[in-house]
């Protein structure tokens, strides 16, 4: 790349459940890996948030300008785009406006297709016997995907998203589809995947015995698969409340509390169809997440701004009272008191127990220990 004029990539970003622990059970694993971006020589970036005053910005996008180079161009290997002939500068790769921009705006998909290329091309040079991998371009219009199989036939995903970040804070203009509507190529969202990210190792290095709030991530995934919710909204849910319920009460002995209170908590936000954003105007926030101001001062955004419709609040309570009911079996036979060792004997072929089993092992060891 290094003769293009292509946008230049930084040091990768684990982003996404796999990287924070707690992917979905019965999800193949997916390996997001945020790409930051910066402007190649030459060019300038310049990040416009659109005519509209939400947050996040959903349509703001990337400004590509040209700069002069006359005087430099030994130093930056390069002739000046804007005073040499176009004579001359066709010794020299197009620039960015003209490879992978839509009137002068950076174009997501563009972009996308660009990596996929280059990685392809280095995947054939690299010579991997271990793995096949290829390249999913339906779910990857704006990203590039990688599907991979090792020698043992297991399946993973490796999602490439780009991004650009907004000054020196914790957002980015990302790549990522935007949800319940169609994405404009030319259209960079502001993403808080970073933030999220930067939390979640925040509650790590706070909390001791164990990253057991991990463990409720995944169990609630797998409860309330095949429902209407998604997993950034019970994300959401318990990111707020680790940061109401003090961390050492997320330990094996509170988790049918714990899980009861993930559940309230979800049921009270679908009664009154509203669900806070994380990040948004959340004054709990952690100081060491750095984020733009206008983040920390807007109010809230609800995630449930979809579900006003109260025909598709009462479907909503109808699925979640559903999952609580299936839910409740398993809550209930984890009783404190009297726990039951055919429940633990039956973890080792049950996913949903088998998540669970960390979290009863403090409470019940030795029974726990027989069940492994």
């Amino acid at each position: 790349m290094s003769d293009t004029f292509y946008p230049v990539p930084e040091c990768l970003i684990e982003v996404g459940s796999t990287f924070e622990g707690w992917c979905p059970v019965r999800n193949v694993p997916v390996f997001c890996l945020l790409v930051p971006l910066l402007a190649p020589r030459g060019h300038t970036f310049h990040l416009d948030l659109g005519s509209t005053e939400k947050v996040p910005a959903t349509d703001s996008c990337i400004r590509v300008e040209l700069e002069c180079t006359c005087g430099r161009e030994q130093e930056m290997s390069m002739l000046c785009f804007l005073h040499t002939s176009a004579k001359q500068l066709k010794r020299q790769c197009p620039s960015l406006l003209h490879s992978l921009c839509t009137n002068s705006y950076l174009d997501a998909e563009k972009t996308a297709r660009c990596f996929r290329e280059l990685i392809k091309n280095a995947w054939k040079c690299m010579h991997v016997s271990e793995f096949t991998m290829e390249i999913d371009t339906v779910k990857s219009r704006r990203s590039c995907r990688l599907h991979v199989r090792d020698l043992n036939k297991r399946i993973f995903y490796v999602e490439f998203v780009f991004g650009v970040q907004q000054d020196d804070t914790d957002i980015f203009l990302s790549s990522h589809e935007i949800v319940f509507r169609h994405t404009p190529s030319t259209a960079w969202p502001q993403s808080c995947v970073v933030a999220e990210k930067k939390f979640f190792q925040y509650i790590a290095n706070h909390a001791q015995g164990g990253n057991f709030y991990l463990r409720y991530l995944q169990l609630c995934a797998y409860l309330m698969a095949g429902l209407k919710f998604t997993i950034y909204d019970l994300k959401t849910v318990i990111m707020h409340l680790l940061t109401t319920i003090p961390l050492e009460r997320w330990h094996g002995k509170d988790f049918l509390l714990r899980m009861d209170d993930i559940l309230n908590y979800l049921h009270c936000c679908v009664e009154e169809k509203r669900l806070d954003h994380f990040i948004i105007g959340n004054d709990m926030m952690p100081e060491e997440i750095i984020l733009l101001q206008e983040f920390r001062a807007s109010p809230p955004l609800n995630m449930f701004q979809h579900i006003l419709n109260s025909g598709v609040a009462r479907r909503k309570l109808s699925l979640l009272n559903m999952c609580c009911r299936n839910a409740s079996g398993f809550l209930t036979n984890c009783n404190v008191h009297s726990p039951d060792s055919t429940l633990l004997k039956k973890s080792s072929r049950d996913p949903v127990l088998t998540l669970a089993l960390p979290l009863l092992a403090e409470l019940w060891p030795n029974k726990c220990r027989a069940a492994a």
